[in-house]
């Protein structure tokens, strides 16, 4: 069955860093678009970041110069590194992926791609 399976939230003080991981089963993530998403307090869910099967990267314009994504495709696992993080970044933040195209927001309701159970961050002032 597929799985993905992120980790490495928690709760920082404004200014500091994370590293989130996703871990992906049952598929072989080479092949996919690989994407971060998040949904804040009373938020409706966004890209954070995005990384296709090329290796091209894409970023949300509110994430910009703080966040770096990347991926192992040997170990099947995506990260996403979040530097100087500040309260409105608070949220659940996703792993999603698509063998088609980068996903968007949207696609979560619709029904599209695979998405995981979402780890949590909080960002304290």
């Amino acid at each position: 069955a597929v799985q993905l399976a992120e980790s490495g939230g928690g709760s920082v003080q404004a200014g500091g860093s994370l590293r989130l991981s996703c871990a992906a089963s049952g598929f072989s993530m080479s092949r996919y678009c690989m994407g971060w998403f998040r949904q804040g307090p009373g938020k409706a869910l966004e890209k954070v970041a995005d990384s296709d099967a090329e290796g091209a990267s894409d970023y949300g314009r509110s994430v910009k110069g703080r966040v770096a994504i990347s991926r192992d495709n040997a170990k099947n696992t995506l990260y996403l590194q979040l530097n100087n993080l500040m309260p409105e970044d608070t949220g659940v933040y996703y792993c999603a992926a698509d063998r088609i195209s980068c996903l968007q927001a949207r696609d979560r309701d619709a029904g599209a791609g695979y998405w995981g159970q979402g780890t949590q961050i909080t960002v304290s002032s």
